[in-house]
């Protein structure tokens, strides 16, 4: 079943028109779609991370959790989506908060960024099939090493740090 985007312009504003996913080719200069990523803290102080499917880009890489905003999905509901989908965490609206957005011109993502700072263990964690295929819960100093080694996407990370510094940072 394909997959649809609603287009932005840069200042978010509806271009009024769908983009079908594909992973061939980029989007239209200019245009928009709205990607979400959920920095996922338990009372532990540990991070969620996930290992992307091999088949996938940047496949057996580490990552927090995250995705594309479908077509007609608000970027809060995309994030419980993605968050409940990647993980099995079954998280309410109120209890992610927004923490900042990075544009990406180039692959013509907007990155809006959640925490869920939740109730969850090891046993509460189900993977989805075809997407992800290992986690951790691990510091941010763990992360920090990871992304060293290569383990991890180092833009990803890099991102982490910009948009999560003083919660990043107070843990390393």
């Amino acid at each position: 079943m394909p997959e649809y985007w609603d287009l932005y312009d840069r200042q978010l504003r509806p271009l009024n028109r769908k983009y079908e996913r594909d992973d061939k080719k980029r989007m239209p200069k200019g245009e928009f779609h709205i990607v979400v990523d959920i920095l996922s803290i338990n009372k532990e102080g540990k991070i969620l991370i996930t290992k992307r499917h091999p088949d996938k880009p940047y496949g057996n890489m580490w990552e927090i959790s995250g995705g594309s905003v479908l077509s007609g999905e608000s970027p809060l509901d995309g994030a419980v989506r993605e968050l409940f989908e990647e993980t099995g965490l079954k998280a309410a609206p109120q209890e992610l908060r927004y923490m900042g957005q990075i544009i990406r011109e180039r692959s013509g993502c907007i990155h809006n960024f959640y925490l869920y700072e939740g109730d969850f263990d090891e046993d509460k964690i189900t993977l989805q099939e075809g997407e992800t295929v290992d986690f951790l819960l691990v510091t941010p100093k763990e992360i920090a090493k990871m992304s060293d080694s290569g383990e991890f996407l180092d833009f990803a990370f890099n991102r982490m740090r910009a948009v999560f510094g003083d919660i990043f940072f107070h843990h390393i």
